[in-house]
């Protein structure tokens, strides 16, 4: 597995079909980035929708991320227009047990049900397992979140258990449920058989 240094410099993409990704950098940090965190649909599953976020929060994310040598913050580009539409987060990743958590959100509304999310999921798995030499990948989502889970189970990733109530969810509690996805799993998975 790949050690701390960094597994892709800003100046590098990883490409698909129809989205791009690419390291999230400070000047993607506007006030565009900023509302997408303020809008109840798109925040309705993310942590931070418990505290305002201002740009200036943002932009200190951004900047802890672009130091971290445990955390991979890509933005989701449309390939046909260059315009940013969400993230897609590996990290972090746990060198140890060579493992890390997959997150990801589509700010831009005009994104949601295209299969965007889908690929940057797939394009952010393959780079845990081909370029972290990750044994496996795994990501935690809310119940009620059936939109994600289907985006997560097209990319191979398998429902691992449910922690029952473990979040909040307005007024109520919901569960907490885990994917995961083995590297050999990945591999089966990939068009050519294997690496």
């Amino acid at each position: 597995m790949t050690g701390p240094a960094r597994a892709i410099s800003p100046e590098e993409h990883l490409e698909g079909e129809r989205v791009t990704l690419r390291l999230v950098t400070l000047a993607d940090c506007t006030e565009r980035y900023v509302a997408w965190l303020a809008d109840p649909e798109v925040s309705r599953y993310l942590e931070t929708r418990w505290s305002p976020q201002p740009l200036e929060s943002v932009r200190a994310f951004v900047a802890d991320m672009l130091a971290s040598a445990h955390s991979y913050l890509f933005a989701i580009v449309r390939r046909e227009t260059g315009e940013h539409v969400g993230n897609v987060k590996v990290g972090p990743v746990d060198t140890r047990h060579a493992y890390a958590d997959v997150s990801y959100f589509l700010g831009e509304r005009s994104a949601w049900g295209k299969g965007l999310g889908t690929e940057a999921v797939q394009l952010a798995t393959d780079f845990g397992f081909a370029r972290l030499g990750l044994a496996r990948m795994q990501a935690g989502l809310y119940k009620e979140n059936v939109g994600s889970q289907r985006v997560l189970e097209k990319c191979g990733y398998v429902v691992e258990g449910v922690l029952r109530q473990k979040l909040v969810l307005g007024d109520r509690r919901d569960d907490h449920v885990v994917l995961g996805l083995l590297r050999h799993e990945w591999l089966a998975r990939r068009p050519e058989g294997g690496a």
